[in-house]
Order: structure tokens, then C-alpha cells, then sequence
């Protein structure tokens, strides 16, 4: 099942492999993708799906160097390019729209500002900035009156997609940036209507959902929840009632997808606590779109069992640009190299060989 096609909206996919969204901090000045990021997505066009690297939406959206945004005329040109080389290699790609809210430093924001939370919370680590790395602070709480801002950035970050030439957007909500900060009650300490309940926690997600909606069909987006990733200092007292909620509440929406981050392992290799996946999905519906260090042999499994309809793939795609073509043949994979995750140039970017 794992190569057979799937109507997704309005696109049919070749198969039920999709790119993750993996940061790679190569966007060049005034946070533009560069030409070599068009030949890195082209390189993965036989995915069903390639879902791009987490993109600002605003400047006070950057968590980290060197990202790429989508607020300026600059960042629509560069991202044309690639959606571009994506379309003439016959492929699909969504951009993921993001702000990291808390997980940022001042060095990183428009005239060295905190960064901005739900609550005045601070991370625990460190942050790489221009400047080195640095500490976490205490970031800035939002007042309400500034959140139907941000809501809006999100809105304009979808046109400017759109204008960009993409065929859809997923909306980042895991993995501890703002809109899994406003979720869980771990980073949300507010008494206004945007904290407490479950319901008012999931009103700022299901806002940004109905904003992006506006510039887009339904069909079009995606969503991505992680329930138990505990990365950048994330907790929720009941992740089954959280996300539970926030997955049914989507479903109204008739959206292209939920894509969930279901691993979530420690320090020492262990999944620290269950979640059921199978009941988030039935909360949804469908499509469902798992995520997890998947092999083939697991993805075949869940596919199977009507537990998911397709699956990403995030470091493994990332060293092997050919994927599906390998997985389908049982081929052998490229090992990734870490040293060239983040920022640098072509190497261990775009030089990972294919199997011909």
C-alpha cells in the first residue's frame, strides 16, 4: 500500500511516502531560500508529498538561523523557485507555516525584543543564535489583544504561499513552538480565553486553522500535532484529552490532513508513555498522516491496519533523495550525516548519491 496512489483534496499522489518538515537552516540573507534549496526539493519529487522546512511567518516568528520566511516579496520569489523545479520534476510540496514563539532569544528578534509565549515561561537549554549560543530567557507573554495579530500573520504567510506557487500548506503545531505552546497546559498558565479550559487552550490552533482556511481551500491544509514530544520543554497533564479535542475540533474543517509526531523517545531510547494513536484518528477522520521513525516494513503495517493513509519520512529521506524508489526495491540506504544537518552548503544536502 505503501506505493499505491492517494487522492489527497484536490491532488492525487503516486504513492503514500511524504517528505517531513525538517529544518536545515540554508535560507540566505533577509531569511531567502536559496537556488540550492530549489535542487534539494526537486531531488525528492518522487515523493507522494514533500512538506517543506518550518517558514516564518512574521519576523518575531524566527526561532532559530538562517530559516527561511514567507513575509516578504523576497522570501515569495526565492520559494517560487523552488516550488518551480518541484512542479517540472512532476511533484506535490505544501509549505509549513511556523512561529517558534518562546523558543527564540532576542538575538534572533526585531530590535533585540523577547521573544513572545502564551505565558512568560521559560525553556529550559540553550538556543543557537548569530551571535553563538545562548541561554533561553523568559519570553514575553502575549496580551489578548495582540494574538488576532499574529493569527493574521499566519493568514498572510498562507497567501504568500499561495502566491509562491505551492499547492498547499500544513500549520505547525508540535514539536514546542507557538501553537503547541498555547495547547499544552505545561506553557499555558493564562486566566484569559485563550487558557484554562482544553477549549480555550486549542482556540488559538483552531483560529489559526480558520485563517489559513481563508486563503485556502480546506483541501489544502494540513495540520501537525505531537502529543508526548517532550523537545524544547514541552509537558501536558492529559496529552489523550488535549489532543483528543484539538483533533476533533479540526475535524469540522475538512482539512487535507492531520499529520502527527507519534515518537516521542527520552534521553535513554524509551517512549516515556502510551498515547492512542488509532483514537486520534478516529477523532479526526481521515486522511492521517503518521510520523515516527518509520521503516518500510512499520509503515506497510499501519497502512494496513487502516491506522494511517500515509506516512513521513525525515532523516532517512534526508540522505536518500530517492526514498520511495529504495524502499519499494528494498535498496540499500545512504547513512545521514549529522555534522551537515544544520546550516552549511551543498554538502550533505544535495550530494547525497541516488541509487543509479
Amino acid at each position: 500500500m505503501l506505493f499505491a496512489p492517494f487522492q489527497l483534496g484536490p491532488h492525487r499522489l503516486r504513492n503514500r511516502v511524504v517528505l517531513a518538515p525538517m529544518t536545515r537552516n540554508r535560507a540566505g540573507p533577509g531569511n531567502v531560500v536559496q537556488p540550492m534549496t530549489a535542487t534539494y526539493y526537486a531531488q525528492r519529487a518522487s515523493a507522494g508529498l514533500l512538506v517543506t522546512e518550518a517558514t516564518q511567518v512574521s519576523e518575531t516568528g524566527v526561532g532559530y538561523p538562517n530559516t527561511p520566511g514567507i513575509h516578504t516579496s523576497e522570501q515569495v520569489a526565492g520559494w517560487r523557485q523552488v516550488t518551480e523545479a518541484v512542479h517540472a520534476a512532476d511533484g506535490r510540496i505544501f509549505l509549513q507555516l511556523w512561529h517558534a514563539g518562546r523558543i527564540s532569544h532576542p538575538a534572533l528578534q526585531p530590535g533585540g525584543a523577547l521573544p513572545v509565549a502564551p505565558s512568560a515561561v521559560a525553556p529550559a537549554g540553550e538556543v543557537m543564535t548569530y551571535e553563538g549560543v545562548k541561554p533561553f530567557l523568559t519570553p514575553r507573554a502575549l496580551e489578548t489583544t495582540e494574538i488576532p495579530v499574529v493569527v493574521e500573520c499566519f493568514a498572510r504567510g498562507a497567501a504568500n504561499a499561495r502566491a509562491a506557487g505551492f499547492d498547499g500548506v500544513e500549520i505547525h503545531a508540535a514539536n514546542g513552538y507557538l501553537i503547541d505552546q498555547f495547547l499544552r497546559d505545561g506553557t499555558n498558565r493564562r486566566t484569559d480565553a485563550y487558557g484554562g479550559s482544553v477549549a480555550n487552550r486549542a482556540r488559538f490552533l483552531l483560529e489559526v486553522t480558520e485563517a489559513v482556511c481563508g486563503a485556502w481551500e480546506p483541501g489544502r491544509v494540513g495540520v501537525r500535532l505531537s502529543p508526548l514530544n517532550a523537545f524544547n520543554s514541552m509537558a501536558d497533564s492529559d496529552p489523550a484529552a488535549t489532543f483528543g479535542y484539538a483533533a476533533a475540533a479540526l475535524r469540522s474543517f475538512g482539512l487535507a490532513y492531520l499529520h502527527v509526531v507519534e515518537a516521542s523517545v527520552g534521553p535513554d531510547g524509551v517512549v516515556p508513555q502510551a498515547f492512542d494513536y488509532r483514537a486520534l484518528k478516529s477523532g479526526f477522520g481521515s486522511p492521517y498522516m503518521a510520523n515516527g521513525a518509520y521503516t518500510r516494513a512499520r509503515a506497510e503495517a499501519v497502512l494496513a491496519e487502516e491506522r494511517a493513509d500515509f506516512v513521513s519520512f525525515g532523516a532517512l529521506f534526508l540522505a536518500n533523495p530517492d526514498l520511495p524508489a529504495r524502499l519499494e526495491r528494498n535498496g540499500p540506504c545512504n547513512a545521514p550525516d549529522p555534522s551537515t544537518f544544520y546550516g552549511g552548503d551543498e554538502r550533505g544536502y544535495t550530494d547525497y548519491p541516488t541509487l543509479a
